[in-house]
This record gives C-alpha cells, structure tokens and sequence, in this order.
C-alpha cells in the first residue's frame, strides 16, 4: 500500500538537514543546506616530513568558482582514529554544505601514524603548522587531485584556519602568536599572512604560572605563547565548564586567553554548559566527547559559519544576524567583541 504523505510530514521532510535534537539552537539562522562532495586521501609527498602529507577535501557538490577555505587541524585527543582527516564529521559536513571548502590534514601527532619514538612526539606542535603552510602552497595539486574541482575552485584570497584543543593552538600559531622554542628558546613567529580569519575552538591558554606540573613539565611548547602579537581577526569559542586540571590550575576562563589577551579584531563565543568537546566537534558519537549535544553542535556550526561568511566578505552581515539571533536564545550562550 503506498503510503500518503502529510502536509506535517513534508515539513519534517523539509528539516531533514537537521539533527531532530538541536533544540533552540533551530532559532539561529543558517542558509540552506546543499549535498557535498568529499574525497581522502589526497597524498602530498613532502621533503624532510616522516611521512606523506595526507588531507582529506570537502566541498558543496554544486560548487561554484572560488569556495572559500577552511583549514582544519584536528586535535590530540584519545580516540584511536578521529584525530586525523577521518574526525570533526559534525563541522566539516555543515561548513561543506554551506559554501566553505574544508581541507583537513593529517597531522604527525594523530594516532593513526602513532610516531611516538620521534623527537617532535608527541605534539609535533611546529610540524601541524607546517602543515597548513603547505596546504596552501599546493592548492594547485590538490585541485588537479580532486576530480570535482577544477583550477581556480578554491579562493586563494578568502582563506580561514580553524582548530580544536591542540588544533586551536595550531591556528594561534598560524595567526600570529609568537611563542619561545623549548629547544633553544628562540622566539618563534610561525605567522601565514594568507590567512585571512581564524576559529580558535577550546585551545590551549597562557603558560607559566597557568600551567599545571604536568602540563608545564611534558608540553614545553605551552609554556610561552604571546597572544599579544595574534592580530588576524579570529572569533574564540570555550566552553564555560570546560575545566582541565591536567592542563591548568586555572578554570574554562583559561581557554578564553586567546581573546582576552589578543588585540582586536575578535570575538569571543562562550557556549553554556560546555566543556572540552562543545558538545561533541571532534567526531559522531565520540566516546571522547565529554558534553556530547546535538544542540550545543547545532549552535556552533551556525554561528561559526556565519562569522567566516562575514569576515571574509565584506558585504556579507550574516555574523551580526547571528548574534542578534543567540540573543534570543541566551541560555544556549553569548558573544563578546573587541
């Protein structure tokens, strides 16, 4: 028997893009959703890295000419295989869907290569921004490697870098921050001038006195970031329960030094109720996940799409819309500005 279909359930029909949990967070605006494309791996070969570079590319299946960029580093977490091109389905699928082309490299740090008798182990904090640097350099290759893109498909003037945990630190580094090398402790400017606007999602905050023993005893590179010289716009997403003793003996304000210690241009986005998963961006269903919300995803996705759309077209006002919008809906979080 064939089955009629109700004014009620063409709606839910039309809201399939959704997730049916996201609450409030369906208050927030957002363009509509279209199909995308993905391919993994694309193989870059180079020098003097341990091993191929391997990214995975996301794009709208309908794609017009010149797709902005978002460039993601992926975090260091636990999982065996999310920290890598294979994790963050939740941001890539939305950003993807949503105009942007996401580029997601595979770090030495992650767990799928498990190099842990090199040097640079376990954070491998100045090959990842080597990485994005890369990247970049060889957009040309990636084109040509992906059959659904041709020559000129990826905007080399609209190019963002967002990261999450250890990702996040990645971008400041890609920004702008200047930090000392525990190697010999030369200060070091690792800053991408191409890089127009960042996402900074959970990262790392100031170092010394800030950082717990182990932190300050295992994760040198942390010990000196200056935030003071990141000036690229950037908008700063934490977590107001995002408290990590294993890290800092400070609280969640910690994640929010990439802001308050930065110069403007940057916003500030703190998400109620979150901890260092925000709701879960590094992977469906991750076990890592120590807030999982398909509502509090719901609000990153919209909000962090319509801050990139903003800041890297003038004429676009989709992030004050946003914020307008989250006002109503202020249990689920709230903007700041400088």
């Amino acid at each position: 028997m064939q089955k009629t279909i109700t004014h009620g359930s063409m709606a839910r029909i039309k809201a399939l893009s959704d997730h049916a949990l996201i609450g409030l967070a369906a208050n927030l605006p957002k363009p509509a959703s279209k199909p995308a494309l993905s391919m993994s791996p694309i193989t870059l070969e180079v020098p003097q890295r341990s091993v191929p570079l391997q990214l995975r590319i996301s794009v709208p299946a309908q794609a017009r000419a010149a797709l902005p960029i978002i460039l993601l580093s992926h975090g260091h977490g636990r999982s065996n295989n999310l920290s890598s091109l294979h994790g963050y389905g939740a941001l890539v699928d939305h950003w993807s869907a949503h105009g942007f082309a996401v580029i997601q490299p595979t770090h030495l740090s992650s767990k799928t290569l498990s190099l842990t008798d090199h040097p640079d182990a376990p954070l491998f904090w100045r090959s990842r921004v080597d990485d994005m640097s890369t990247v970049i350099d060889r957009l040309d290759e990636i084109e040509d490697a992906a059959p659904f893109l041709s020559r000129g498909s990826l905007d080399r003037d609209r190019i963002a870098v967002a990261g999450h945990s250890l990702g996040g630190h990645t971008a400041c580094l890609l920004l702008g921050t200047q930090t000392i090398d525990p190697k010999d402790d030369s200060v070091v400017n690792l800053y991408d001038p191409r890089i127009k606007a960042g996402l900074i999602l959970a990262a790392p905050g100031s170092g010394g006195k800030d950082l717990s023993a182990t932190a300050y005893e295992n994760y040198t590179i942390l010990r000196h970031p200056d935030f003071s010289t990141m000036k690229t716009p950037a908008l700063v997403v934490v977590g107001d329960e995002d408290v990590g003793p294993h890290l800092t003996v400070r609280g969640a304000d910690w994640h929010a030094d990439p802001y308050t210690r930065a110069p403007g241009p940057k916003s500030l986005l703190t998400l109620k109720g979150g901890k260092h998963g925000l709701g879960g961006v590094s992977g469906y269903d991750a076990k890592e996940c120590d807030d999982e919300s398909p509502e509090r995803v719901a609000v990153l996705q919209r909000m962090t799409a319509a801050y990139l759309r903003s800041e890297l077209y003038d004429e676009c006002n989709s992030w004050s819309e946003a914020c307008k919008a989250l006002e109503g809906v202020s249990e689920l979080g709230f903007v700041e500005y400088k």
